[in-house]
Parts: C-alpha cells; sequence; structure tokens
C-alpha cells in the first residue's frame, strides 16, 4: 500500500492523498474514477516517481477523505475546483492532470480551466468521455446508450436501501449483474476493493457524482436523436498538449467516444489499446506506461 498523507484544502474539504517522488520534479496529479481509489494508479506511480511528483488522492467522497452530504456537493464544478485547491495546498502552481473514468471526467475540465490560467500545460485522459461531445452521443449512439442505463439506476433514489443493507456492492449487482472477476487484478487489490465498498457513507456519496451530474441518459425506448432544442456545450477548444489512452474493450465507453475529439484538441495523441477493458491503467500497465513515457517526454519543459 502507498502512503498517504492528509491535505486539507481552502474550501473544507480533506483529502486521503499520496505524495511521492522528488519534490523539485514536475508535478502529476492522478484522479481516479468510480469506484476505484488512488491504488488505481499504482503501477504508474510506480513507474514514474523517481521522475516526477505524483500526487494521488482519494477524491471528495471515496475512502477516507471528506463526504458532504448532499447531492450538491459532488457537482463538478466543485470536484475541478478541489484539484487546484490541492495543488495550492501542496504548493504547487504548475500540474499535469492524468484522469481516468470519472477522474478523467474532471481531468477534461482541469485541462480546459488550467490552460487558461496558465497552470495545466498537459494532460492524458484514459477511457473518459469528453464533455462536448459524450452527451450528444447518449442521445444519438444505441451501444452507449445501452451501456450507460446504470447511471439511471445509481439515480434511483431506491438505490440507498441496497447500499443500507449491503454496501456499494449491492447496487453494482442490481447494476451490472454478477461479473466475472478480473484475472488481471492481484488478490489483495480485489480485497482491498470490497473492503472499501462496505463504507455506507462513502457509497452514497460516490453515487452522488453520478446524481449531479447533468448528463442526461434516457431509457432505450426514447429516440435516438438529440432534442430540438440542444446545443453543444460551449468549451474553448483545447490547446494544450492532450495524450488520450483508449482500451478497445471497455465494455462502458465505446471507441465511438474518440470520434470528433481531432475537431476539439489542437494537439492530440490518440493510443488505442487493444486487449484491454475499461481499468485498462492496471489491465494493461505496460502499454499505459510506454504512452506516458512518450508522451511526457516530448512535452517536458512545455
Amino acid at each position: 500500500m502507498m502512503e498517504q498523507v492528509r491535505v486539507k484544502l481552502a474550501n473544507g474539504i480533506e483529502l486521503d492523498v499520496v505524495d511521492t517522488g522528488p519534490r523539485d520534479a514536475p508535478a502529476l496529479i492522478f484522479l481516479h474514477g468510480f469506484p476505484d481509489s488512488h491504488r488505481t494508479w499504482r503501477h504508474q506511480i510506480a513507474h514514474l516517481s523517481n521522475r516526477y511528483r505524483c500526487i494521488a488522492p482519494d477524491q471528495r467522497g471515496y475512502r477516507g477523505s471528506s463526504k458532504p452530504k448532499g447531492i450538491e456537493n459532488y457537482t463538478p464544478d466543485k470536484m475541478i475546483g478541489d484539484v487546484f485547491l490541492l495543488a495550492d495546498a501542496l504548493g504547487i502552481d504548475r500540474f499535469t492532470v492524468i484522469g481516468h473514468d470519472w477522474g478523467g471526467a474532471i481531468a477534461w475540465g482541469v485541462a480546459i480551466t488550467g490552460q487558461m490560467n496558465g497552470r495545466v500545460p498537459r494532460a492524458v485522459i484514459l477511457n473518459a468521455p469528453h464533455p462536448v461531445l459524450f452527451p450528444e452521443l447518449l442521445y444519438t449512439n444505441r451501444v452507449q446508450r445501452q451501456a450507460s442505463q446504470y447511471f439511471r439506476i445509481f439515480r434511483d433514489p431506491a438505490s440507498d436501501a441496497l447500499v443500507e443493507q449491503f454496501g456499494l456492492v449491492g447496487v453494482l449487482l442490481k447494476a451490472f449483474g454478477t461479473p466475472a472477476e478480473n484475472p488481471k487484478m492481484e488478490p489483495d487489490e480485489r480485497a482491498a476493493l470490497l473492503a472499501d465498498w462496505e463504507n455506507r457513507e462513502a457509497a452514497i456519496a460516490m453515487l452522488n457524482w453520478y446524481r449531479a451530474s447533468p448528463v442526461a441518459v434516457l431509457d432505450m425506448d426514447a429516440p435516438f436523436e438529440v432534442p430540438a432544442d440542444w446545443q453543444r456545450f460551449p468549451l474553448p477548444k483545447q490547446t494544450i498538449p492532450t495524450l488520450v489512452v483508449w482500451a478497445m474493450d471497455d465494455l462502458a465507453l465505446p471507441p465511438e467516444n474518440l470520434d470528433g475529439l481531432d475537431e476539439l484538441i489542437d494537439d492530440l495523441t490518440i493510443v488505442r489499446v487493444p486487449g484491454a477493458g475499461h481499468f485498462v491503467q492496471w489491465e494493461a500497465p505496460e502499454a499505459v506506461n510506454a504512452a506516458l513515457d512518450q508522451f511526457l517526454t516530448r512535452t517536458d519543459g512545455d
């Protein structure tokens, strides 16, 4: 297990954080997704921490980090704010953001904000849809909408009773059925995750990320077309160097999420990883680490 420190942010939120590597090296902030923790980055931190300052929080609502009550405390703007306040608390001015899944969704926002204030010179996204493209895909793409029906279960208040009785695993079983054990996950890591999911307060907070999201997920009977009054979210074009790593066997996020990215990002590198599922950072760590090495080396000093 990686050692963590407790960091209090200026907004009162407290995060448990891995902070390892040379203090004078370029900083990398790793953002995990659902239903995960800082441990999801174990292979990348081990690989990079001799050259970079590697920072990986348990994000708001997860494990021992602060779990404020109320859905309104889990809107994406607050998570984006946490990242900058974490950098402030650690005395870091500029940093590279690296995110997966929900952490990747937040990383998109951190990248756009950070390119405007000069604090984020580059970004890395692993299997996390772009906030401009994803809502449209949910309206028009049958595969993506079907894969995202679990949103509707997570947002259902009736799921709270499952959490109370069984922990997070009760909701996961309802949403996804009984999954086959992934042979690429170490037994001790599986045990640690199952222990984390027993925390009922954390489980509700984790579901609140979905409940606070503005993304609409319609049922499968709704038309596969954008509403007449719908408009793309007007985010500015991303100008900082950006690496997108995509596991091609992701059942939750099909590769169609890559379509159109080149129109929204000036300096875009896409690395497709065949034979890996959603959790590409530990399912295919060698491929991810190689992509990181190449990208970080090319953009160091930007």
